[in-house]
């Protein structure tokens, strides 16, 4: 009798798990089945491999397939990041321990009643940081708010840093049909394929994919519209503060010497890197000594140059190595050789103070522009009156984000492709003191997808929920339909370059379709980079 109450007790205390593990959402890939987790009616499947480990052998290699599993895969917790640089109260790390070699891996939120047929619109987000730092799980970045609009959400993983992007003449002499460099773009492309193959039983439409990132994530969107193999992988595109002209982390040439931009050929800055680690020589044995080397010591904190910048460079950033990457997007847009795909881009307010364009006074910041001087000085600082602070911080926004984002709308529009543009103005209450001069690089995320908190718990003031909730449905409507206008939201117009009309997200919260607020000074940086051209 004893083992009989015995027995009741335990199953009626295990109950609940085993019916939890009966409801578990199990989807079948072409790999296996993965088993996800529930909150309320989103099903989440996270650390889902896309590709087998990127180490060993298979370091510096395009990814390679994954191998099938038997039974139940667990896909309730994120693997780790992409291998990348720490930081602690003693400073950066050479290593961050949550980050390792072994990461190609996605998540994915989509509707808990979704099955094979459901075809909800995809949403691929490609995450930035400069293509050193980032990853597919930040809680930023969460999908649960796409799915209940109706749209399927997946986060990606990619290899960063050296282990993403880096060339060597021994490289380029093993598997010599292989693409060389661009490993963070293979990566991202062996994402898309296996979206393609097995978003269906999540639910997804394979048809109606819109791939979008910020920063690093955006220059990876305009590169995989101007990839020849990614063509097809998706339909729709944003690129938030993603850039557009040639210069900023936009391709450097893997074997020859000097790009106006990359005066130094990727090959001989991955000569620099193994020299500093002892390994001589461009042959398979000098190969093969860095592939030995521990992850931490090819991440190395994110170090690019040695003695600091402007010393001997180590990190190549993107490269053109002409299988996989063959040219710009900039060169791409201007031959109208890009994908087909639809866009929305756009930048913030006042990204950067500076970093790209750096002077120490006006004097010096015009200097930089000898071609245009007098028209910068009247379309940045008519009466001169302007703090510099400012007028640095606009400049570089322009340059960077702001006129190449209007310079891809127009190439796009060329094509009778649909482009809209946005310029998200907006900073919250709680910002303004940091942000003087407007909305910050990257301030835009939370907002897009309507993830926003406070970091010391206090309610999101209903200011900044107000101007989530119109954002984040403009990107959702777009994934739909290609087209981000929607009941209750301000029209936004499709660009054009007879009107010059946007969609601003002001200062005061307002989304307002109107003719481009910054337009003379976008003139001047586009009559500047046309001249250099």
């Amino acid at each position: 009798m004893q083992k009989l109450r015995t027995l009741k007790w335990a199953i009626l205390f295990f109950a609940p798990f085993f019916i939890h593990a009966q409801n578990a959402p199990l989807v079948t890939t072409q790999s296996g089945i993965v088993r996800g987790t529930t909150e309320g009616d989103i099903a989440i499947f996270k650390g889902i491999p896309f590709a087998a480990s990127p180490t060993g052998e298979f370091r510096w290699r395009p990814p390679q397939p994954v191998t099938p599993w038997q039974g139940e895969r667990d896909a309730t917790t994120f693997c780790k990041d992409c291998g990348q640089a720490g930081f602690s109260a003693a400073g950066r790390e050479k290593m961050s321990a949550n980050s390792a070699e072994d990461c190609l891996a996605l998540n994915i939120w989509t509707a808990a009643s979704a099955k094979k047929g459901s075809k909800m619109p995809v949403m691929v987000w490609i995450h930035g940081g400069a293509f050193m730092f980032g990853s597919g799980a930040n809680p930023e970045n969460a999908g649960t708010s796409f799915v209940k609009q109706g749209v399927l959400l997946v986060t990606i993983n990619y290899r960063m840093g050296r282990l993403g992007f880096f060339a060597h003449p021994a490289l380029s002499k093993e598997f010599p049909n292989e693409p060389k460099g661009n490993y963070a773009y293979m990566d991202q492309i062996a994402a898309l394929r296996w979206i393609q193959s097995n978003i269906a039983n999540f639910g997804g439409d394979p048809k109606n994919v819109t791939i979008f990132g910020e920063s690093a994530g955006g220059v990876s969107v305009q590169s995989l519209l101007t990839i020849p193999s990614a063509n097809g992988l998706f339909q729709k595109a944003i690129i938030e503060s993603g850039g557009g002209r040639d210069g900023v982390l936009t391709g450097r040439p893997i074997d020859q010497d000097g790009d106006k931009n990359y005066p130094i050929a990727a090959d001989k800055i991955g000569v620099n890197f193994s020299k500093k680690h002892g390994i001589e020589g461009e042959d398979a044995a000098a190969l093969a000594k860095l592939r030995a080397l521990p992850a931490a010591d090819i991440i190395d904190g994110g170090e690019e140059f040695i003695g600091g910048q402007g010393g001997t460079p180590i990190y190549s950033g993107p490269i053109l190595d002409g299988k996989l990457v063959v040219e710009t997007a900039e060169s791409a847009y201007k031959a109208g050789r890009q994908n087909k795909a639809s866009i929305i881009i756009g930048s913030n307010s006042a990204e950067v103070p500076a970093g790209f364009v750096n002077a120490t006074s006006k004097e010096a910041l015009y200097k930089l522009f000898p071609a245009v001087e007098s028209e910068l000085k009247a379309a940045y600082d008519p009466d001169g009156t302007v703090e510099f602070a400012k007028m640095l911080s606009y400049v570089n926004t322009d340059k960077v984000w702001a006129e190449p984002a209007r310079f891809t709308a127009r190439a796009l529009e060329k094509q009778n492709t649909p482009a809209y543009i946005y310029l998200f103005s907006f900073v919250s209450e709680k910002m303004k003191q940091r942000m003087r001069f407007g909305a910050a690089h990257a301030s835009e995320i939370g907002y897009v997808f309507n993830t926003l908190r406070n970091r010391d718990g206090s309610p999101v003031a209903e200011e900044d929920l107000k101007v989530a909730t119109q954002m984040h449905a403009y990107w959702a409507n777009f994934a739909k339909t290609g087209n981000p206008n929607g009941a209750g939201l301000a029209v936004w117009p499709k660009y054009s370059s007879k009107t010059n009309e946007i969609l601003e997200i002001q200062a005061d919260g307002k989304a307002v379709g109107k003719k481009e607020p910054n337009e003379a000074r976008l003139n001047v940086i586009e009559k500047n980079a046309e001249l250099k051209n």
